[in-house]
């Protein structure tokens, strides 16, 4: 499968395709609100970083005990539930006197629920596509993603001006509401990828059995860590310059779309376990430019440039179906997501953590060196890992 025609050809992604949009559309929005709500509160670089990107560190949690429902609930079912429960979650974050702490509960409670969805999203999304369309159908997922929170930046930031942060809390809330409504009434009705119940066990025992494959291992590592801390470093955007964090933003998003563009359409399979490195290398360096604190245009273009990297989680996900039994596509998927997204916590609870002992510039330029020392020590071993995944 190579053209967008083919893959809106099969029946079934299109309303995946929608479902997903709405749940990025309205992370997007009611993610800005949190952190301007939080930072206004608190004028704390490290706890506005936490309430966007700390939620995802609620998904290690979820992958390693919720992870093997991934592949035993009924996708339909399971979808339609964590949009629910995201759109319950966002509304009591709009309540107004809310303290901090109730707000970073509900939000870890929903981050534990988006690791569930996550697993089920993409093994659903392996299950109704040709096993050569993976690669493509993810990329336009991605594509959806940077487009919507480029709009969806660009919109949050508008709604936050206008309304409050509050009133884009409700938006949000719609926007899962909407993942809900088209998630029951547009995925069709199928029975679970694997038997048996879910349990903390079972979800445990497939993990290792995920784990226990060095190439495998390495290719998670891989997705993961120099993933995560760039992300940390994009946390601290709302206190480098609250206010045009959301250009900021929205020119991030506008970067991975280019790049996951690239990757999904035009990058020959020759050259997709060759490209993996130097793309993780250009999601890094550009933030080098960080240490000289550059002023607003600068800073666009070296977010814009840096994010085409994220493309190389595009390729790194090709390898590990490859490597992975069908029947734990599902979990493998959710437990790379999950890690990716723990990551991108842990990324900003330690930018967010260098920030509030120096500077917000500072921090974003010490997260760049971390991800590009962590790609350097990984390329031999994932050279090898590619080898073996045929690509």
């Amino acid at each position: 499968m190579r053209t967008y025609r083919e893959l809106l050809a099969v029946k079934e992604f299109a309303p995946l395709f929608a479902v997903s949009s709405a749940q990025v559309a309205g992370s997007t929005v009611s993610g800005l609100a949190l952190g301007v709500l939080v930072y206004s509160a608190t004028g704390s670089p490290l706890l506005s970083a936490l309430s966007m990107f700390g939620p995802s560190l609620a998904q290690l949690v979820g992958a390693t005990t919720l992870m093997s429902a991934a592949d035993r609930l009924a996708p339909r079912a399971a979808l339609t539930g964590v949009a629910v429960w995201f759109a319950l979650g966002t509304l009591v974050l709009a309540v107004p006197g809310l303290p901090v702490w109730a707000l970073f509960a509900v939000v870890l409670g929903q981050g534990l629920a988006a690791s569930l969805g996550g697993g089920v999203r993409l093994g659903l999304l392996n299950e109704i596509l040709p096993e050569d369309g993976y690669l493509l159908g993810r990329s336009v997922l991605n594509m959806s993603t940077g487009v919507l929170q480029i709009c969806g930046y660009a919109v949050g930031g508008l709604l936050v001006s206008l309304l409050s942060p509050r009133g884009a809390l409700l938006a949000g809330a719609a926007l899962y509401l909407v993942a809900a409504l088209t998630s029951r009434f547009g995925l069709s009705a199928r029975p679970p990828r694997a038997k048996g119940r879910p349990s903390v066990a079972e979800t445990w025992r497939a993990n290792r059995a995920l784990w226990s494959a060095p190439p495998r291992r390495v290719l998670l590592v891989a997705l993961w860590v120099p993933n995560g801390l760039i992300v940390g470093a994009e946390s601290l955007f709302v206190a480098y310059d609250p206010v045009r964090a959301g250009a900021l933003f929205a020119f991030a998003a506008l970067g991975m779309l280019a790049g996951d563009l690239l990757a999904g359409r035009f990058i020959p399979r020759f050259w997709r376990g060759r490209l993996g490195a130097p793309l993780r290398l250009l999601l890094a360096v550009p933030y080098l430019g960080f240490f000289l604190h550059p002023p607003l245009p600068v800073a666009v273009a070296l977010v814009t440039l840096a994010s085409a990297g994220f493309a190389a989680g595009l390729l790194l996900q090709e390898q590990l179906l490859a490597l992975t039994p069908a029947e734990l596509s599902g979990q493998a998927l959710g437990l790379q997501s999950s890690g990716t997204m723990a990551m991108q916590g842990v990324g900003a609870a330690l930018a967010g953590g260098v920030a509030q002992l120096s500077s917000p510039a500072l921090a974003m330029g010490t997260m760049a060196v971390l991800s590009a020392a962590v790609t350097l020590a990984l390329a031999p071993r994932l050279r090898r890992s590619a080898v073996l995944a045929g690509v």
